[in-house]
């Protein structure tokens, strides 16, 4: 670390005169380097061919309760539930190979399902519900395992795709024969009714999926077949849309049921649109493994298998192997602890607080569950609200807050009063978070150390910048005061919007608004759970807000429009005004040119070249201060087989997806009585459960 006294050349590099920094500034190096942590598990590299294929069979199989379903006149044959070339895994891909029929897995969860819209906006309850329910047009969890060279997001519903000569179309080839769970048959009219009535609906806001600026300004889709669309884009070959057809982007609802309840189908309103499938609406039709059964508010969600389900083995089973998938309503905390106790079985072990007694019960040998760490793609940043024109409706302190958080001296101050160290300390102690400055992980394929600016923990240092940005303590309060013609020079107070969901966010939240204090600021907490921590930060309703990234900063492939302000909805924090304009600074409309230059390339020298540029000028004007970064571990019951090794909790996508869970069973010998509805199958959607054979 070195120290630069008041130096023109320090003061003019930060853009303010040498005379506005009356202290010794600490100035900028490169991030520190991680601590060594040896308990990460690595993944057996393949090609995509090598996972699974679309073929036709000699003969299919299903459960033998299943084939009463048919004997019984209730269900056709198996090879008439499935396509005519369905997807085939390949057995060699699977760990522990072809599986057997039966058992359950049983998911702890802390969200509440708010009903099955998802691509209306209705939170399915996440840990896994919503991947168990939806497929999407291309697949990206199992890259993890992908070799390098073949990296490409995997098909899916979409079972191939073609570019025009002259790249500014792409033909998209979808499976044939498939069905949702009802029988119903899947088509280019249910990607269509996605498409023109939820991503280019502005009435429509996504949970987690597509908006008009994701596939690219003016970008179009049409219906060329039953079974062909194509999009036509206003760039040459923009190949990142391949990545945003995947979770949860581009995953189709089904469309004969859900559009008689649109509104440009119906009398109804948004709001009854989004709402018109609570959670009591059972046996939605999914393109997913499992179908939701039974509802028990604050208790469980219970799925059972699809009997429609379109994707195979190499040996002709029908799959899932399990049967059914359990979601316990209780808290993210408590999945953790059930998952390791083994009265749940699978956990993405994220909470760093509970890091140290997992490992110590896992290590023990009548421990129920095993413990696999991944590489450190879980971290949070600090994001300071960056609209200034209106976006939020902001008060006069509000909007005094917005131009502070505008001036890159503040900036500077802010992350510099942030000592990363004791903010990962205070979530677990050991070898597991490291110092994190904002932008692309370390670790990652674009990560350039060279190109990462991190300014060093320095309470001195923070204030001289503070001082610079004109804050200074005009009352002797401890706190530092607006000038006096900006509210009367009152005390700086600051609003910090964090999610009561997960003790991890609570933690930091708490960490900062200390370490702030120790700097003069004065800060409040926020809390405020699921959607209505989503509604606030969507809606712009916080000056700074504590937030986990997400798949943009880590693999940079998906989600590349979130990366920067590429449009009025992209950037988290910051969006548009009700006008749909954004006030960028210089270095922000940088970084838009350059994601919108990463999208447009094909060239992965100059995709490598564009983010270097990014992070250099991310991390230099502190864009998203970052906090820490830490690994995540797999807790999975240790009866389960199929667990691909090195799998991550999150990377391309959650380790719900990237285990394949269609694929995971348990051995005969291994399997126990859990299911609550053996032997059932899905009833008519918006029926009262499953129904059996006889």
């Amino acid at each position: 670390m070195r120290h630069y006294p008041r130096a023109a050349t320090a003061a003019l590099l930060l853009g303010v005169s040498p005379l506005a920094l009356q202290a010794e500034v600490v100035g900028p190096t490169t991030p520190p380097p991680a601590p060594v942590f040896d308990a990460q598990g690595e993944p057996v590299f393949v090609d995509r061919a090598d996972i699974f294929t679309y073929r036709a069979l000699d003969s299919y199989n299903e459960p033998d309760f299943v084939t009463a379903f048919v004997e019984a006149g209730l269900l056709p044959p198996v090879e008439e539930r499935l396509p005519a070339e369905p997807l085939v895994y390949s057995s060699a891909n699977m760990t522990d190979g072809v599986g057997t029929y039966g058992d359950v897995m049983r998911h702890v969860i802390g969200g509440r399902p708010e009903g099955w819209n998802y691509i209306a906006g209705q939170s399915q309850g996440w840990g896994g519900i919503d991947i168990g329910l939806s497929e999407c047009l291309t697949r990206t969890g199992p890259l993890f395992m992908v070799n390098p060279g073949d990296l490409a997001p995997l098909p899916n519903l979409a079972r191939s795709w073609e570019w025009s000569e002259d790249g500014m179309q792409l033909v998209v080839n979808l499976i044939e024969g498939a069905k949702w769970s009802d029988g119903d048959p899947f088509d280019a009219d249910d990607a269509m009714f996605y498409w023109d009535h939820h991503v280019m609906d502005p009435e429509i806001t996504p949970l987690n999926g597509a908006t008009q600026e994701t596939f690219g300004a003016g970008t179009t889709l049409e219906k060329t077949g039953d079974y062909q669309i194509t999009f036509t884009f206003t760039t040459a070959r923009p190949e990142g849309v391949l990545y945003a057809m995947a979770y949860g982007t581009f995953c189709p609802g089904p469309s004969h049921i859900l559009q008689p309840e649109h509104p440009a189908f119906s009398d109804n309103t948004y709001e009854e649109y989004r709402n018109a499938f609570p959670p009591e609406y059972l046996s939605m039709p999914v393109m997913g493994a499992w179908v939701p059964v039974e509802y028990r508010a604050d208790d469980i969600v219970v799925m059972r298998r699809n009997p429609y389900y379109w994707k195979v083995d190499d040996a002709g089973n029908q799959l899932p192997y399990l049967n059914e998938m359990h979601y316990r309503l209780s808290t993210w905390a408590d999945r953790d602890v059930q998952a390791v106790a083994g009265t749940g079985d699978f956990s993405n072990l994220e909470q760093a607080e509970n890091y140290v007694e997992a490992l110590r019960r896992s290590a023990e040998d009548d421990a129920p569950a095993r413990l696999a760490f991944g590489p450190r793609t879980i971290g949070y940043s600090l994001y300071p609200n960056m609209s200034a024109n209106g976006w939020g409706e902001p008060d006069a302190r509000g909007q005094a807050i917005r131009e502070l958080n505008r001036d890159l001296n503040f900036r500077i101050g802010v992350t510099q009063a942030l000592d990363r160290v004791r903010l990962g300390e205070s979530l677990v102690r050991g070898p597991f978070t490291a110092q994190y400055p904002g932008g692309l992980y370390a670790g990652t394929a674009y990560y350039d150390a060279d190109s990462t600016v991190f300014y060093p923990y320095s309470l001195e240092s923070a204030r001289a910048h503070f001082e610079a940005a004109g804050l200074t303590d005009t009352d002797g309060n401890g706190f530092l005061n607006h000038p006096a013609d900006v509210l009367g020079g009152a005390d700086v107070q600051m609003t910090l919007l964090a999610n009561a969901d997960y003790q991890t966010d609570r933690n930091l939240a708490e960490g900062v608004i200390a370490m702030m204090e120790e700097a003069g600021i004065r800060v409040s907490l926020n809390l405020l759970s699921g959607n209505d921590r989503d509604a606030a930060m969507n809606s712009g309703r916080y000056d700074w807000m504590v937030f986990r990234n997400a798949s943009e900063l880590i693999t940079v492939v998906q989600n590349t429009p979130q990366l920067a302000a590429t449009g009025p909805r992209t950037l988290r924090h910051h969006m548009a005004n009700d006008a749909g304009e954004l006030d960028l600074l210089p270095f922000e409309q940088e970084l838009a040119d350059i994601v919108n230059a990463v999208i447009a390339t094909n060239d992965a020298g100059e995709r490598t070249e564009l983010m270097k540029q990014f992070q250099r000028i991310y991390t230099e004007n502190v864009y998203g201060p970052g906090l820490t970064a830490y690994p995540g571990a797999l807790i999975i019951n240790k009866r389960f087989a199929n667990i691909p090794p090195g799998a991550p909790i999150f990377m391309f996508n959650w380790a719900e997806d990237n285990i394949i869970r269609e694929r995971v069973f348990v051995p005969a010998e291994a399997q126990q009585d859990h299911e609550l509805h053996p032997g059932t199958l899905p009833g008519a959607p918006g029926s009262d459960g499953p129904i059996t054979a006889g």
